[in-house]
């Protein structure tokens, strides 16, 4: 500084000299442009000196540091503890001061094609919240109002995630900002083109400083379409392989692919690290399964030969790595991103050799070949992302907490190059964050392993040339420098981690998650997944347990999976004994799925936590209908085809545009199963989103099922027994029953046994119930159909030998002509064979992949047609009355309500205030009858008519389906029985 002070007073003085001079001799013979002339020859004269003198005494300044620095690096190679000590208490120096600003910072995520709801974009807002940053979502940079060029308020970001869809903005953004200090972006700029496909070869494979260098990479590694299994070997290949040479079984040998997931901190220098979780596919797989690739080499190879082939692993990856970095060159303009990182797939081929052959390569994380990639996938996709997260960002304290490292003296200062500031060994800010970073890194690892650097920097030609052509001019002088740090750091915690792992034999067994056998310490969900995403009400918190969400009406399953944050503690769905993932019908309206957050530890388990979501599935999309509509009718959903012969969805029914074109009326209907189809009005047939669902009807094809009103219905069921039996299908037909007859339910239970009731029909009608088959029972103590029909009957008693006794039979899908014939020999043996029997036929459930029970593919739910034909015909034989109940509900097999067989039609509910009186529209229509007519038509009791007294509880049963396939049941009852005159007809 005293030399730059005199340096300057006399230029002032010479320059003062100079002008006197010249403006002596201006007075005598001299121009004015003479003048000029001559004062900048002058000027330029004394600035080009001055300059030159300056540079010289920075360059003599800078080289004496330079050397000073290199020599206290040899110092802090030797005692790497002081190098970390260095670098730790630099770091908190560094927290300290940017704690004044903020805690972290802020972070941008770009959501690209993914929506804000999507559990991906939720995951990095949650962890990044947590580890302190300010989040704000954009869909695109040039969107991000935060990420404008023109904002000047100071408000930097400090972390930009870029998801899928959004990266050619990013990378557009990336190139016309220079990122700044501690500024990081999930893309490395260098990564970007030197991975594509140049016509069926990755791209930096093509450059010719590579010419010579041979990679174990298939050429076409970079192509998209390519799979990991395709082609066949080729000479890069063969060239790579090498037996192995051990005396091991041959179904032991390596045959495998194996996917990768690497995550690069820094490309220059090159820092990277891979995930101890791989994707596993052997020869004898069909599809991948995700494990710990150490765990699986040393399964196959034992513990000597595995360590041989993950350091071949490494150097593979690490030899591809440093060779596009190689053939990638930046600009001068181009700014270069220090701090990026850059997630990557590599798919291995093993082939019976320790060396690897990259047989696909991606700069993204991908699950494909899991059995389940669009669920599994993406879960083990979250997980992972996650654990970078919280590497890469690690939680910050807002409060400064004093560090228990020693603090620089001011001897230290001095010997260790007198910086200005925490820098503690005078290297750039970026270039010392970044050791920071990498110190932080090998401290607290996590899930990952070191992959570069790990050893010595190789003395081959082709090492020589990735590392010195990555070097700029203007860092020459510091890089081979930092790289020497890094690989000492890398040295000395690989040494600590293995030094701890033998002082404590524990270590391994603690440090496997995957073994669950521990205490559930903190019994919390970290992330409940579905299928499809659900948007939850609250957004999930792990503090939260009560969710809601809201589906359409064609989602029909749900897939869920919840993690727990601990993996001792397991997790079961609904009971203590459920699934830990599981596949939910979901009824129409609400449904409840419990989670159980368990410690099984012990004995006897525990439940810990437990979490509440409430699933609301809309109606199907209805529009009310308008003067103009046409009439439409189907016999099936073309979601299953039950019958292949029939057509499937909306069609035009001619003739039933108004009542004042309906046809004659035809003569009621002989049987319960007479062909038929739902009709319903519509704008057009070809749209059932324009039709008015509300007045779909079963309109039999020719004739119709009487209806009968509450007085007509209480006349007919005089003095009657109705005696069910089956299971909740028919129950759902038994309260539907009573309701009518009684105008109002109160009485109502989920009987799984045998039920009876007396108070129908002011103590004149008896309904009594049991349930068949007891399939929670093993089956040896199940009892018999014959057993439970034969209880049934005692427990009805006195029964009536005449038509007044009715016995309704039948379910789901378990009745079948074993069960008529056994109905038959016992009413014959009990004298009741001049009952009536009325037959309820199959029904739509169990379509639907769900856990803990069967269910049918679509050839046997075909097949049941079939058999509920066979069984129609036999029981119609035998004299009794039937009900077709298939043909009712295939149709609408969407509309099932609760239940995990997705075969109810009808749920039960409690009304909010007793009542006597319920409004119904039935929907069973005549031939030719306009839907919107009969709508009207109300066939249960008026408002108003309301009994003397009220009871205290009043139930509902809700469900158009089973209304519709309860009321033919009352009229086969009532049609053939009733006094002349008192039955409508329609």
């Amino acid at each position: 500084m005293v030399c730059l002070l005199t340096l300057s007073r006399n230029v002032y003085a010479e320059v003062g000299m100079l002008f006197r001079g010249i403006w002596t001799l201006r007075r005598r013979c001299c121009t004015g442009p003479l003048l000029l002339l001559g004062i900048a020859v002058g000027l330029f004269y004394h600035t080009v000196t001055m300059d030159r003198d300056r540079t010289e005494f920075k360059s003599s300044q800078r080289d004496q540091r330079n050397k000073s620095a290199v020599f206290d690096y040899k110092v802090l190679l030797k005692n790497p503890e002081r190098l970390v000590s260095l670098l730790e208490a630099s770091q908190t120096d560094s927290s300290v001061h940017h704690s004044k600003h903020s805690c972290a910072g802020k972070a941008i995520i770009l959501t690209g094609q993914h929506a804000p709801t999507d559990t991906e974009v939720q995951l990095y807002q949650r962890v990044l919240q947590q580890q302190g940053y300010q989040v704000d979502q954009a869909r695109y940079a040039e969107t991000s109002a935060s990420l404008r060029q023109d904002r000047r308020d100071g408000r930097d970001w400090s972390v930009l995630i870029c998801l899928k869809g959004s990266e050619k903005s990013c990378l557009r953004k990336i190139n016309l900002a220079h990122p700044q200090h501690r500024q990081r972006v999930n893309i490395i700029p260098a990564f970007a083109g030197a991975f594509l496909d140049m016509g069926g070869v990755c791209r930096f494979l093509t450059d010719s400083q590579l010419s010579g260098v041979t990679l174990p990479i298939r050429p076409s590694a970079c192509a998209f379409s390519t799979s990991p299994q395709e082609g066949t070997p080729n000479a890069v290949e063969d060239e790579w392989r090498q037996p192995i040479t051990h005396s091991r079984s041959d179904d032991q040998d390596l045959n495998v692919t194996v996917n990768v997931y690497v995550l690069v901190t820094s490309a220059t220098p090159l820092t990277a690290f891979v995930h101890r979780t791989a994707l596993v596919k052997t020869h004898l797989d069909k599809t991948s399964y995700a494990t710990e690739f150490q765990a699986f080499f040393r399964e196959r190879l034992g513990p000597v030969l595995s360590l041989e082939a993950i350091e071949h692993m490494n150097h593979v990856i690490s030899d591809i790595l440093k060779a596009a970095l190689l053939t990638t060159k930046e600009s001068s303009s181009s700014p270069r991103c220090q701090l990026c990182f850059q997630l990557m797939t590599f798919s291995l081929h093993y082939n019976s050799s320790l060396h690897p052959v990259v047989v696909k390569l991606q700069t993204d994380l991908h699950f494909d070949g899991m059995k389940d990639p669009h669920f599994d996938g993406r879960i083990a996709k979250e997980y992972m992302l996650e654990d970078v997260l919280k590497l890469l960002f690690p939680a910050c304290n807002s409060k400064v907490v004093e560090s228990s490292l020693p603090f620089r003296t001011q001897e230290e200062n001095q010997k260790y190059g007198d910086c200005e500031g925490p820098n503690s060994l005078c290297l750039p800010p970026d270039e010392m964050h970044l050791l920071q970073q990498f110190n932080q890194h090998l401290k607290s690892p996590g899930p990952f392993q070191l992959l570069y650097p790990i050893s010595p920097l190789p003395d081959d030609l082709g090492h020589d040339l990735i590392q010195t052509e990555s070097l700029s001019a203007q860092d020459y002088g510091w890089r081979p420098a930092l790289m020497a740090l890094l690989q000492e750091l890398s040295l000395y915690y690989t040494r600590k981690h293995q030094t701890e792992s033998f002082d404590d034999p524990k270590s391994l067994e603690a440090s496997d998650t995957l073994s669950g056998k521990g205490r559930c310490v903190d019994p919390h969900l970290r992330q409940l997944y579905t299928d499809p995403p659900l948007v939850l009400m609250p957004a999930f918190n792990a503090w939260e347990k009560v969710y809601r969400a809201e589906v359409p009406f064609d989602v029909i399953t749900i897939r869920i999976r919840p993690e727990p944050v601990s993996p001792n503690c397991h997790i079961h769905l609904d009971e203590h004994r459920g699934p830990r993932m599981a596949n939910y019908p979901v009824g129409l309206g609400n449904s409840r799925i419990n989670i159980l957050v368990m410690d099984e530890s012990e004995a006897e388990p525990v439940v810990m936590t437990i979490y509440t979501l409430h699933i609301y599935r809309e109606s199907r999309p209805s529009l009310p209908m308008f003067d103009e509509y046409v009439m439409c009718s189907f016999v099936q959903d073309c979601g299953l085809i039950v019958r292949p012969d029939q057509t499937c969805g909306l069609e035009s029914i001619q003739g039933m545009r108004s009542s004042e074109e309906a046809q004659a009326s035809p003569q009621p209907c002989l049987s319960g199963d007479e062909p038929g189809r739902w009709v319903v009005p519509c704008l057009s047939c070809s749209d059932n989103r324009t039709c008015d669902w509300r007045e779909v009807a079963w309109q039999p094809d020719s004739c119709y099922h009487p209806l009968l009103d509450q007085p007509q219905l209480q006349t007919c069921m005089m003095d009657r027994k109705v005696l069910f039996i089956g299971d909740s299908t028919n129950r759902g037909m038994m309260y539907y029953l009573m309701e009518r007859v009684n105008t109002t339910l109160e009485d109502w239970d989920k009987a799984h046994d045998t039920i009876v009731y007396h108070n129908l029909n002011q103590g004149r009608t008896i309904a009594s119930y049991s349930y068949y088959p007891q399939f929670w029972l093993p089956k040896a103590q199940r009892p018999t159909f014959q057993r439970a029909l034969q209880q049934l009957l005692e427990r009805s008693q006195p029964l009536e030998n005449s038509p007044k006794t009715v016995l309704v039979a039948g379910g789901v899908q378990w009745l079948n002509l074993n069960h008529l014939r056994t109905i038959q020999q016992v009413l014959q043996r009990e004298g009741l064979e001049k009952i009536m029997v009325v037959v309820k036929s199959l029904g739509m459930g169990f379509h639907l992949p769900v856990d803990g029970i069967r269910s049918l593919p679509l050839n046997g739910v075909q097949g049941l047609y079939n058999v509920n034909k066979n069984i129609l015909e036999s029981a119609k034989h035998l004299g009794y009355e039937v009900i077709d109940t298939l043909s009712i509900t295939m149709g609408r097999y969407k509309e099932f309500l609760q239940g995990r067989c997705a075969c109810h039609f009808h749920e039960v509910y409690k009304l909010p205030f007793p009542t006597a009186a319920f409004q119904r529209n039935l929907k069973i229509l005549k031939r030719g009858e306009d839907s919107r007519n009969s709508a009207n038509e109300q066939t249960g009791p008026r408002e108003h008519e309301e009994p003397s007294s009220q009871p205290d509880v009043s139930y509902h049963v809700k469900g158009p389906v089973n209304a519709v396939y309860s009321e033919i049941l009352l009229s086969r009852i009532c049609v053939n029985h009733a006094i002349n005159g008192t039955l409508r007809q329609q």
